[in-house]
């Protein structure tokens, strides 16, 4: 994500899709569990957490309260991850997308990438994929890969027949990918690039936009690169800059504006709540900004309430009722931790989860 190298973790093995072994080991030591939720054959309950275990080959399933109680190997060093409504989950790993039944937690399959990413590494660096998202009727996933030394690429999987299907190129390490809500439209956002690819999904046009409101200077060097992005529900991007600046670009014009941000840390992970409020995650001080840890809690009206977080977090995902927040501590950098940090919006209120390796990426699981 950042320039500065974070060490990774993760053997690379891989058991047969469906094997015994395939249903645990690789992440951290599991935390006491309801029996009901370790039992063999027993469903994965609705509001389950899962995380990439970016640290290891493994995700990694989260009762809310209570913690971890199973791991499904998926392949070296994953990113992010993306669940549809039929609670099936896609991986983006250094190897390839990851199939997951998250119901039965066992690995299903995992698609090789068109891309030539060269070797299997793990690390801040790694190639690979990184950014993930199902198209809205869940027919196509989106992957932004990652060419260590290039261009980066979108490739698009046909979900029915696991497949890679097509391939776009992209900027430099897409980080992020999101889908327009009519899923006309895919956005991979480019780290080192400064820039968003934004590809047409009827006829894979792709056009670039610049997204830099502290200007490109010092390219690779820079700290004030984009990372993840939102979509709100006019169709605007909303990507968030040092707790300073709220980039808000149009896809339909290339235009950014830029709003006032108040939590003066580095940004990462961005969410959307149910209600439209917008969920930040900030790790730390780094260049220009100096604050702490903390996830910011944005309403429509652009007021802002600072939750204060213990230590560098990464990515957001957000309760179905929008009440709580779960931040994924696995961070790329120095300073993760190994556990999730769950934040009531309402009160402000704050508890750790310990859990997963490293973890990242963060959904929580469907009802069924």
């Amino acid at each position: 994500m950042l320039l500065g190298c974070a060490p990774g973790g993760g053997d690379g093995r891989e058991p047969s899709s469906g094997s015994p072994a395939a249903e645990s080991g690789g992440g951290s030591p599991a935390s006491p569990a309801a029996p009901a939720d370790r039992a063999p054959g027993r469903a994965t309950p609705a509001g389950t957490l899962l995380v990439a275990d970016f640290g290891g080959d493994t995700v990694t399933f989260l009762h809310p309260e209570r913690g971890p109680f199973a791991s499904v190997r998926v392949g070296t060093a994953p990113y992010g991850l993306a669940v549809g409504a039929d609670g099936r989950a896609w991986v983006a790993t250094a190897e390839g997308v990851a199939v997951v039944d998250t119901e039965t937690r066992r690995r299903l399959d995992r698609i090789p990438y068109r891309t030539g990413t060269g070797p299997v590494t793990d690390g801040e660096y790694r190639g690979g994929g990184m950014g993930i998202a199902l198209a809205p009727d869940g027919k196509r996933l989106y992957v932004g890969v990652n060419v260590p030394g290039g261009p980066g690429a979108l490739e698009v999987i046909d979900t029915a027949s696991r497949e890679v299907t097509d391939t776009v190129p992209t900027g430099l390490r897409p980080f992020d990918v999101d889908v327009s809500r009519d899923g006309r439209e895919v956005y991979a956002t480019n780290h080192d690039s400064f820039d968003v690819t934004a590809v047409r999904t009827d006829t894979l046009a792709a056009r670039t936009m610049e997204v830099a409101p502290y200007g490109t200077e010092g390219g690779l060097g820079s700290w004030l690169k984009p990372h993840y992005t939102a979509v709100r529900a006019d169709g605007r991007l909303l990507l968030p800059f040092q707790g300073e600046r709220l980039a808000v670009l149009d896809p339909r014009t290339g235009r950014v504006t830029v709003e006032r941000m108040t939590a003066r840390t580095h940004q990462h992970g961005a969410a959307l709540a149910p209600d439209g409020t917008l969920l930040v995650v900030g790790t730390g001080p780094v260049g220009s900004a100096r604050e702490g840890a903390s996830l910011t809690v944005r309403r429509g009206d652009g007021s802002e309430r600072i939750i204060p977080l213990e230590g560098p977090h990464e990515d957001v995902a957000v309760s179905p009722d929008g009440r709580t927040a779960y931040v994924s501590g696995g961070f790329t950098r120095d300073g993760y931790w190994n556990g999730v940090t769950a934040a009531d919006l309402e009160s402000g209120a704050t508890r750790r989860l310990p859990g997963g390796e490293r973890p990242l990426g963060i959904a929580v699981l469907p009802g069924r």
